[in-house]
């Protein structure tokens, strides 16, 4: 049995605070449902901020999950899509999306377990 502290260890750490910030899970759904521009994410996103929704696409970007490209038009239009990385991260995300749903249900609320 390896350490807990081998090479995998720091990445994956790295990769569950990512995608563990207020936010993220969000901001990444509304990119593979679809969404290209800010309005886009902002529409689908209820209640997230425009400086936090600015945050999170930046850090999706640096992290090489969404891909930034500017239009240079009048206005300068900005558009967001998932990279490849992207798409496979939300692959491998949705079985803990359906484990969760299982678990808590629709909204979140913690199931009771029946006695």
């Amino acid at each position: 049995m390896k350490s807990i502290h081998d090479d995998t260890c720091p990445s994956f750490e790295g990769t569950l605070e990512l995608i563990g910030r207020r936010w993220t899970g969000s901001v990444l759904q509304a990119a593979a449902q679809g969404a290209r521009r800010f309005g886009e994410y902002r529409a689908l996103i209820e209640g997230i901020s425009d400086r936090l929704l600015s945050q999170r696409l930046k850090e999706l970007d640096a992290a090489g999950l969404i891909e930034r490209t500017v239009i240079p038009t009048t206005p300068v239009q900005t558009r967001y899509a998932l990279t490849p990385d992207g798409h496979a991260l939300i692959q491998a995300l949705l079985p803990l999306a359906r484990w969760s749903m299982r678990r808590t249900g629709p909204r979140g609320a913690r199931r009771v377990p029946s006695a």
